[in-house]
């Protein structure tokens, strides 16, 4: 795994702003101060790596390790970026605009889709 270039640095946080906006600060800033995060590449794909955890890896070797992290996109032959459906979870906590239940009940029974379990809507 080795550190994005600044041109791979830039393709991605432009991909990411649409999404997040401004809070890519706390995405790879380190929202929480136990553990810090960054971005990793490895074989065209980019993953979102503790530290911590990143720094043990450094003991396998790069054609043996496989993935690391949550892989959040891949860089496709033609140089563009795209985002997986890994990134999914990473990208909901900080998103700009998120699907609530539209029911006042926060019972938390919402399916992926956005219905509320219990009461139907």
């Amino acid at each position: 795994m080795r550190a994005l270039t600044e041109e791979e640095t830039r393709m991605v946080f432009e991909k990411l702003h649409k999404f997040i906006g401004k809070a890519i600060k706390s995405l790879v800033g380190g929202a929480r101060e136990d553990a810090g995060y960054c971005l990793r590449l490895q074989k065209g794909r980019v993953y979102y790596v503790r530290e911590d955890l990143m720094r043990r890896a450094t003991n396998v070797a790069r054609d043996k390790l496989v993935g690391l992290g949550v892989c959040i996109g891949k860089f496709t032959h033609g140089g563009k970026f795209r985002l997986t459906v890994g990134s999914l979870d990473v990208l909901a906590k900080h998103a700009k605009y998120k699907v609530r239940c539209c029911c006042c009940c926060c019972c938390g029974c919402c399916c992926c889709c956005g219905c509320c379990c219990c009461c139907g809507c």
